[in-house]
């Protein structure tokens, strides 16, 4: 068997330079250089960006990817997307699958109780288009009319993969100050 060897540093308090991959170090003077070199709402922007909280609702095909997406085998708390049961602890908004005029009034309630800055994000073609459901009575058209949405992620049902890519763009989105959640 190989034997492992061990690196000595030339003085005991001496560390290594070698960095550990994908790990940022940092200090607290650079941290603090940041801060003032920064515009306030720019740093507020990161933080909104990086803690995505979204609304639990699933309806239909589409819920099915929802509730994938949240799995581990996706993990969306790496990018800070976390799943919330109530809407006065989300910050995003997924509409999937279809809407009916007697769900909308609940929709629009949720709405209302999210606290600003809120963003929706519309999943699927049935939320989008109306999908196979289109020339139905009981069937919205145009939620885009009713809710300020900032990012659709079409398929029928879309891929977690495509959800987590929609995610990405609000993201950028919030980053560039071109979200309609927020008044800047």
């Amino acid at each position: 068997m190989g034997e492992v060897k061990e690196k000595k540093a030339s003085k005991p308090d001496e560390t290594s330079e070698e960095g550990i991959p994908g790990v940022i170090t940092t200090t607290t003077s650079a941290i603090s250089d940041l801060l003032k070199k920064t515009k306030v709402q720019d740093l507020i922007n990161w933080g909104r960006k990086n803690s995505l909280w979204f609304m639990t609702q699933p309806m239909g095909c589409c819920g099915v990817e929802m509730i994938a997406m949240g799995c581990a085998h996706y993990d969306t708390d790496r990018f800070g997307i976390i799943p919330r049961n109530s809407p006065r602890q989300a910050d995003v908004m997924l509409i999937s699958g279809y809407v009916t005029k007697k769900y909308l009034p609940a929709l629009k309630r949720l709405w209302e109780q999210m606290p600003s800055p809120k963003w929706v994000m519309c999943i699927g073609d049935c939320s989008i288009s109306g999908g196979p459901f289109y020339e139905s009575y009981s069937t919205v058209q145009n939620i885009d009319e009713i809710f300020p949405i900032d990012v659709f992620v079409p398929g029928c049902p879309p891929r977690p993969e495509a959800m987590l890519q929609g995610f990405v763009e609000l993201q950028e989105k919030i980053k560039a100050k071109k979200d309609l959640g927020s008044e800047y």
